[in-house]
């Protein structure tokens, strides 16, 4: 079942607060057995709570409460990937982009909690799209660094070099704290350019779920 090994995955979604008020919350009444497995102590409780923030906004779920109905959704199609991610979208939980490898999700997470320490920005699970936007930049310039100092070299940084000097700079000056051959992974420098061409103009919110 695909859905069991997502504690080795990063997934990124964006979400429809009126689709889920109106899909999600009537597939939650309907098969509220099905959901009440994936939820903790107090299942039926919870679910209540949970129903009632979906219909005022599913962006006011916990990120426990969002990793249940993930989990839950997904379960149903266990070898059909793009059909779970179809009926996610149906309920209003765009799923836009995973990280799938093990060792590259934990990289990516360092990466983060770097930038955050350095930044003072605390980037959540549910994060404001400008700032993730500012901290995909920031992990281009990185893993770009890295990958220059063994003889590679990118586009896209260059590009967004003139226009975010400041960001360039810390990334330089973590990459000489910090740098070693972990960051240089063409794979993990992907991630970065795919998901800012992902979310670039994007005004909501990005959610992030590690399970």
């Amino acid at each position: 079942m695909w859905y069991t090994s997502m504690a080795e995955e990063l997934f990124f979604i964006k979400t429809n607060p009126n689709i889920a008020k109106i899909n999600l919350y009537n597939k939650l009444c309907r098969d509220e057995e099905k959901i009440i497995g994936f939820l903790q102590p107090d299942a039926r409780a919870n679910l209540e709570i949970i129903k009632n923030k979906v219909k005022d906004s599913v962006e006011s779920l916990s990120k426990e409460e969002l990793s249940s109905i993930f989990q839950w959704l997904s379960s149903a199609y266990p070898a059909d990937r793009e059909e779970a991610k179809t009926q996610l979208f149906i309920h209003g939980l765009d799923l836009f982009y995973e990280i799938p490898k093990e060792q590259h999700v934990k990289t990516f997470q360092d990466i983060l909690a770097d930038y955050e320490k350095y930044s003072k920005r605390n980037l959540d699970f549910m994060i404001d799209a400008q700032n993730f936007n500012q901290f995909l930049i920031y992990g281009l310039f990185f893993t770009d660094i890295a990958l220059r100092e063994k003889g590679n070299d990118t586009v896209l940084s260059h590009y967004l070099k003139t226009d975010y000097p400041s960001l360039y700079t810390l990334a330089e000056e973590q990459f000489r704290a910090k740098g070693s051959d972990q960051y240089n992974d063409s794979d993990l420098h992907r991630y970065f350019g795919e998901l800012y061409d992902l979310t670039k103009f994007y005004k909501g919110p990005i959610i992030k779920l590690d399970q």
